[in-house]
């Protein structure tokens, strides 16, 4: 009896445990076939989604390319067009390049290139001594007030509206300070009849900069006071933008000089046309109106 209940036990046991195990086994089944499962449906949405990445960047590369195509395309017709646009606007033209600062020879070779075909013709290329060497100015100068420029940089801004008069008109007083207030001089001192202004951003303080700001503004006042089309540059990549600096002091301005666009702006506004030009968010426009432009 003993022995009958003892084998009914184990193997009461023996089932429970075989269940046991047979339900562990049907869970592990389960748990391993959902997770090949997801692993599936992973890898299948893996694949749809690297898919699609790539089908986004074939297209946006493709419509890179054809914006790339259509703007070389543009500035080819652009350069074709540009002596028809731009032919015999200047011409005649004596023009000054002046810079605020060290010269940039890239801003230069634009300029130069937005002459050509104009009729114009680049005569004098100078650049301001920045800040003014008022000693040096002091001993250049002919008898009388400017000769006292060192004891007092105040006179720095009828100094320099007495210098930018005399770029459009001529002067005693331009030519003898010519070594001292240029760092650099190619060509002539003028007279010139239009002049392109370039001011180099630059970190000054202190008296150098007071001193700078007098004369770089008495030149300003001088050269508009002439009546003479006066006109700012700076290309694309000028930082911080000067538009609004020129827009201050009286000055037209372009701010995409290495842009055909910019250089046949340029030549507008020393032709005449007034205003900001260019692409910038300081511009009031790209080129001047189709009124001035049929002239």
């Amino acid at each position: 009896m003993e022995t009958s209940r003892v084998a009914a036990v184990f193997d009461f046991r023996y089932h429970a445990v075989s269940l046991a195990a047979v339900l562990v086994a049907l869970a592990v089944g389960v748990l391993l076939g959902v997770a090949i499962g997801d692993a599936g449906l992973v890898s299948s949405a893996e694949k749809q989604v690297r898919s699609s990445l790539r089908d986004d960047v074939r297209g946006a590369q493709a419509k890179e390319q054809e914006a790339t195509d259509l703007l070389k395309a543009e500035e080819r017709y652009s350069q074709a067009s540009y002596p028809f646009v731009v032919g015999g606007r200047l011409q005649g033209a004596k023009v000054g390049l002046l810079f605020l600062g060290e010269p940039d020879e890239a801003i230069a070779a634009d300029v130069r290139a937005a002459l050509e075909g104009s009729g114009g013709a680049l005569r004098g290329t100078l650049a301001v001594n920045e800040p003014p060497d008022t000693a040096a100015l002091a001993a250049s100068a002919p008898a009388g007030r400017y000769a006292q420029l060192d004891q007092d940089p105040k006179l720095l801004g009828s100094f320099g509206r007495s210098i930018g008069r005399q770029m459009i008109l001529g002067g005693d007083l331009l030519r003898s300070e010519a070594n001292a207030l240029f760092s650099t001089r190619a060509g002539g001192l003028g007279p010139f009849d239009a002049i392109v202004v370039v001011r180099i951003p630059r970190n000054l303080t202190g008296e150098a900069a007071t001193n700078t700001n007098l004369l770089e503004d008495g030149l300003m006042a001088g050269l508009t006071k002439t009546r003479s089309s006066i006109v700012g540059v700076q290309s694309t990549t000028t930082q911080p933008t000067q538009v609004s600096w020129y827009r201050t002091r009286g000055l037209s301005s372009v701010d995409n000089i290495d842009l055909t666009a910019g250089q046949a702006a340029l030549v507008f506004a020393l032709a005449g046309a007034r205003g900001s030009f260019g692409s910038g968010p300081d511009a009031g426009g790209l080129l001047p109106g189709p009124e001035l432009a049929a002239r």
